[in-house]
């Protein structure tokens, strides 16, 4: 059983309701919805860091669409493949934890600095727990995990090392150089070319699988449209004329180009 640990001092928690505790008092709510903030306030870089909840809403609203299975199924088949004796995992930036209800271990974790995601995340799925943290700074042991995935979200390879125990797995999912390029081209002037590192040296890791996953999808609606754009980091990114464009967009034709990366955790 995977215990936390006080993101104060470091001490193991008491995870009973109605709130979690430390040995040193240290106190954490659990909230209504099941989740609990371990997020202090040293490690905040904004009074609301992460996702708002209207972006959050979205995302939840395009994944539960099905425009993504695929990614969800892909990442399904490689845990399976990769860690065939896995009991708990980590997913370290989960949003509203879509990818994490996919997988069937028997202790799931999801964190991410977004409260409003952790929330929505706990109503979804309730056998999985989930906290407000950064995944610069776990609230975990060593070697607790069996399996750490970062679906699009950062990668502290440090942190994933140190949590994961020895042979243990990262599943790493990044955006392709291609990936939802019809989006872009409304939304931007004009296309750059970045050069991307897709299968990076991760230190403390071995790459053991890489692979491009490549799907075409269609959406009917300016709701949807706007619901994929929340999901991207294009949407802080995005100009006023670039949001006006897109707002005249009531069907979108695109394609992901996803890349999937399988580490395993080398022996201490």
């Amino acid at each position: 059983m995977i215990i936390p640990l006080c993101p104060v001092c470091g001490a193991p928690l008491s995870t009973e309701r109605p709130a979690w505790k430390c040995e040193n008092n240290h106190t954490f709510d659990v909230a209504r919805q099941g989740y609990v903030n371990l997020l202090p306030v040293t490690q905040k870089h904004s009074l609301h860091p992460g996702d708002t909840a209207a972006m959050v809403a979205s995302r939840r609203d395009f994944l539960n669409a099905g425009y993504y299975a695929p990614i969800a199924d892909k990442l399904r088949e490689l845990v399976a493949a990769y860690a065939p004796h896995a009991e708990s995992v980590l997913d370290a930036g989960c949003g509203e934890g879509y990818y994490l209800s996919h997988l069937d271990l028997n202790e799931r974790w999801g964190v991410d600095i977004s409260k409003d995601a952790v929330r929505c995340a706990a109503v979804r799925e309730k056998n999985a727990k989930f906290l407000a943290a950064t995944a610069a700074h776990l609230p975990f042991a060593d070697a607790a995990f069996d399996c750490v995935l970062s679906m699009f979200a950062l990668t502290a390879a440090a942190e994933f090392a140190r949590v994961l125990k020895d042979g243990g797995v990262f599943v790493q999912v990044l955006a392709g150089e291609t990936h939802l390029s019809a989006l872009k081209s409304v939304i931007y002037p004009t296309l750059l070319e970045k050069e991307k590192n897709l299968h990076p040296q991760l230190d403390g890791f071995t790459l053991l699988h890489g692979e491009t996953l490549a799907f075409d999808f269609t959406l009917e609606s300016q709701e949807a449209v706007q619901n994929l754009l929340s999901m991207t980091p294009h949407v802080w990114r995005i100009s006023k004329e670039g949001a006006d464009a897109l707002k005249k967009v009531d069907r979108l034709s695109d394609r992901a180009e996803v890349i999937f990366n399988v580490y395993g955790r080398q022996k201490r």
